[in-house]
């Protein structure tokens, strides 16, 4: 079983978003992402740099939650977003990046006591 955190505030405003069946969907993959050793592309996609996005379709609706794995067990989301495009805009790749760069500088100094 793997611990699963948030980071930056980025999810818990996203799932505010988010209608009933929506939610549900989000937390089934979420819980999936805890409990499985692996996961069907259809629902997990290696993007860049240990960056990974959580794939969620909701009748119309197509959402991407980006995360990262850290110490292979713990598993942190970042941002999330209602994909319109064929193709994850890289403006989101970018900012996601931005973020674990982030998480993992505030990581480093917490461990260095600072």
């Amino acid at each position: 079983m793997r611990k699963i955190i948030t980071y930056g505030g980025y999810f818990e405003s996203f799932i505010q978003t988010l209608n009933p069946q929506e939610l549900k969907k989000v937390d089934y993959l979420v819980s999936l992402l805890a409990t499985e050793d692996r996961l069907p592309s259809k629902f997990v996609k290696s993007i860049k740099d240990g960056l990974y996005e959580l794939r969620v379709k909701s009748g119309s609706n197509i959402y991407r939650v980006f995360f990262i794995f850290d110490e292979g067990n713990i598993v942190v989301l970042f941002n999330c977003f209602q994909k319109k495009t064929n193709k994850t805009p890289k403006k989101e790749i970018e900012k996601a990046i931005k973020i674990k760069e982030a998480y993992y500088a505030d990581k480093q100094s917490q461990s260095l006591g600072l």
